[in-house]
Order: C-alpha cells, then structure tokens, then sequence
C-alpha cells in the first residue's frame, strides 16, 4: 500500500512531463507550419507563406532608355518570358513609346521615383511618396495604366521605418526588394560573364529569385547577358514571373 502511495505521485509527474513534451513538439511544428516566407530570416520581410515552387522575377530599374530598354524588350519576347520594370518618371520624356512598349508587351511596370535624386527623395517620407504619385500619374497619362508597385533607389535597407511604411500602405502602394544582384548598377561594364555569375547567387531562400538589374544606356552587357541568364532558371526549373499589385511585398527589414 505504500508503494502505491509512492508511486501514484511519480506517475502523475511522468504523464505531465510527457504532456508537455507533445505540446512543446505541437507547438513547434505549428510555428513552422505558419513561418512566413523570408528570402533571408534576417534581412527581409514578406507577407506571403512559403513557396513550394521555384519562381524567379526579372527586374530592370532605372529606364526607359533609347536603345537598352528596348533590346532588353527584344530579348525578352524573343525567349517569351515577362519582366518588371522599375521606371524613374524624368526618364520618360521622349520615350513614351518605349513605355507602351513595356505595357502592350505585358510586362510589369513598377515605379522608381522620378528624380532619382538621393539628396532630394529621401529628404523626408511625404517627398518620397509625392515622387512615387508624380511617377505614377505620369505613367498612367501614357499607359492608362496606374501603377502601386515601389522599390526604393538603392534599396529599402536604412530607408525604410515603421511611418514610412505606414504611410505607403495608407496609399496602396507595396515594396519590393531584390535577393539577387547583378551589380550592374555599380559597375555598367562587368564582363557579361561576371553579370551571368552574379545572377547565380541567391540570398535566402532558394525558391525565389528577384533579380535587380538595370536598364541604363551604358547597361549594353545586361542585355548581352539576359539570354544566358534565362536559359540558367529555366534550366533550374524556375517559372518566371512579373511583379504585381497581388505579388506579397518583399523589402528589408528595419528596426523601427
């Protein structure tokens, strides 16, 4: 009898460690079932859930331009794949053509202020966001097309904060990063073999590659590259996309 007493308290304790244990393993496994998709846990934010297939999105900033936007337009309907283009709204003057271009092809059009003056756009979050509209509205007097799509020149990483943010979402416009780098808005003229490599190296998660390349006039490797760049996803198996309003948001994650 006294062994039982003894060893009524002992089990109790074990079935309530077991208990916990199923919970804890529950719990985890629930956290991971609703894990955000995070390109890189510590350096983006998204909104979506993780992709099971592989995606990749071609992006170009900085256009349009005379002649590389439009060779970039050759390539692209050559291969029969869609991009982004991110436009700067001084440069569309005198290329309206090149513009309808992008939009009659279905491609995506995104918006990429319209100085791209640093000293001026990121004086505050209002003269930002008045760029953006002032970009927009441009775009859609040619296109008849509105656009909510923004990246930041330079990126959103030490730009963006929580009233920017909040600003952006109370005009309906999203944000949208890069985890693969071509470099060749720093440097125009790397080989179009240096272009290719770069365009490899994926930051995060591997199942989605946003490309950030430009479109400038001394961008003329860019579009030597494109067709190698391509083959390589399509070749991986990636489906390529365009960004849109319904595309979850993808920028670096701030502090604030």
């Amino acid at each position: 009898m006294n062994f039982m007493k003894k060893s009524i308290p002992i089990i109790f304790t074990t079935t309530i460690i077991c208990f916990l244990l199923v919970y804890s393993s529950n719990a985890n496994s629930a956290q991971k079932s609703i894990q955000t998709f995070n390109p890189s846990s510590t350096s983006f934010k998204d909104g979506g859930n993780i992709p099971t297939s592989k995606f990749v999105y071609l992006t170009f900033d900085d256009g349009p331009t005379y002649v590389v936007t439009d060779a970039l337009l050759d390539v692209l309907k050559s291969e029969k794949v869609k991009a982004t283009f991110f436009i700067v709204g001084k440069e569309i003057e005198g290329k309206e053509s090149i513009l309808k271009r992008i939009y009659t092809e279905g491609h995506s059009i995104g918006l990429h202020t319209y100085s791209h003056d640093f000293k001026k756009i990121y004086l505050s979050s209002d003269k930002f966001i008045d760029e953006m509209e002032r970009t927009s509205n441009k775009i859609q007097e040619i296109t008849g097309f509105t656009s909510k799509i923004i990246r930041f020149p330079g990126g959103s990483s030490k730009r963006l904060n929580s009233l920017t943010l909040e600003k952006l979402h109370k005009k309906d416009f999203k944000i949208y990063d890069w985890n693969v780098d071509a470099s060749d808005g720093i440097n125009p003229h790397l080989s179009v073999a240096k272009l290719i490599k770069n365009t490899k190296i994926i930051r995060g998660n591997e199942n989605i590659a946003i490309i950030l390349m430009h479109c400038n006039s001394n961008n003329k490797n860019t579009v030597k590259s494109l067709p190698s760049i391509i083959n390589y996803y399509l070749n991986l198996g990636y489906e390529f996309k365009t960004i849109t309003k319904d595309t979850p948001e993808y920028y670096y994650k701030f502090k604030n």
